[in-house]
């Protein structure tokens, strides 16, 4: 069976599914109807033979997880909490959320541990030991993070469409048909988490950040933007040995055990409804690469608002996948 590269992200009340050539998001609308967003995935980041490098297609991964998973659930949030406005998944509006975001992830995670290292540092004598409090600091701040925003209830909603991809992508991977009853038997953990990159992405950096020594504040700063690409690069090589041995190998579970940990916080048992979204984002994608035939009229949030100003009353839901 070749290798098969289909990921995806949960957003507001949907998934964003993310293929070879092509990504799409799906949403469940107020109506109860699933709205569909496909466009192509830029070749010069997902089909240059540069991604394609071990190492460097680990800034794939990440860009997957900062740049496009964002640009998501910004369209993702306009479908679920409005029925009337224009959506739009681009635009500078979009672009600068998404940027200030990434800013904000950046900042948080791997900024503020040296700050908050620096103030006590003068009380640290040994510059490994600086390094790995830095690290544990930081790891502590993901790990809170995580554990704090699990509370709030549009999360949680979010966090079961996170178990809702894990299922389809299972299911998929295993050949399974892609029918609700079918996924749903699925585990809501996956190896191939973007979660559990994030993760092993942390860990990494408290071992490589061990060998830097003690340098002065800003250099310190500097040194770990720097590091963000390498140890993306490495973290991604780290988890795709992890998903392929998996089954075989002790070291390759060992390597997956703490992103398979941490999806005990980030991921929720879905219901049948969000597992229809989910498969409907996996079939889009397939149907826009070539692998699957349609099987359905495609609803847009165009139809839905002709339907209803044509009839009166919103369009109704969409029928169960079969």
């Amino acid at each position: 069976m070749p290798e098969i590269n289909y990921g995806g992200q949960a957003v507001m009340e949907g998934v964003m599914m993310r293929g070879e050539r092509e990504m799409a998001v799906c949403v469940r609308h107020p109506s109860g109807a699933i709205i569909s967003h496909r466009e192509p995935l830029p070749q010069s980041i997902y089909r240059s033979r540069v991604s394609k490098w071990p190492f460097f297609r680990g800034l794939v991964t990440l860009w997957d997880a900062l740049g496009l998973g964002m640009r998501a659930l910004i369209w993702s949030a306009d479908v679920a909490l409005s029925e009337e406005e224009d959506i739009q998944f681009s635009g500078p509006l979009g672009w600068a959320t998404v940027a200030a975001s990434v800013a904000f992830g950046i900042g948080l995670f791997f900024l503020l541990p040296v700050f908050l290292v620096s103030t006590a540092d003068r009380h640290i004598t040994s510059p490994l030991f600086s390094n790995l409090v830095e690290g544990v600091i930081r790891l502590g701040i993901f790990v809170l993070y995580v554990w704090g925003i699990s509370f709030l209830p549009d999360i949680r909603r979010v966090f079961a469409y996170h178990g809702a991809e894990h299922k389809t992508i299972s299911a998929y991977e295993h050949g399974a048909p892609l029918n609700t009853e079918d996924v749903m038997a699925y585990s809501r953990a996956h190896t191939r988490c973007g979660t559990g990159f994030l993760l092993i992405v942390l860990l990494i950096f408290i071992l490589l950040s061990l060998f830097i020594g003690r340098v002065p504040l800003v250099w310190r700063l500097l040194s770990r933007l720097v590091l963000i690409p390498v140890v993306a690069g490495i973290s991604y090589e780290c988890i795709k040995l992890a998903s392929k041995y998996y089954e075989r190998s002790v070291i390759a579970r060992v390597l997956a055990a703490p992103g398979l940990a941490l999806q005990r916080l980030t991921t929720r048992e879905p219901d049948p409804d969000m597992v229809e979204v989910s498969i409907q984002a996996l079939k889009e994608v397939l149907y826009a690469e070539g692998l699957l035939e349609r099987e359905a009229e495609e609803v847009t949030l165009a139809t839905l608002k002709k339907d209803s100003a044509k009839t009166g009353r919103v369009a109704a839901p969409a029928p169960a996948d079969t």
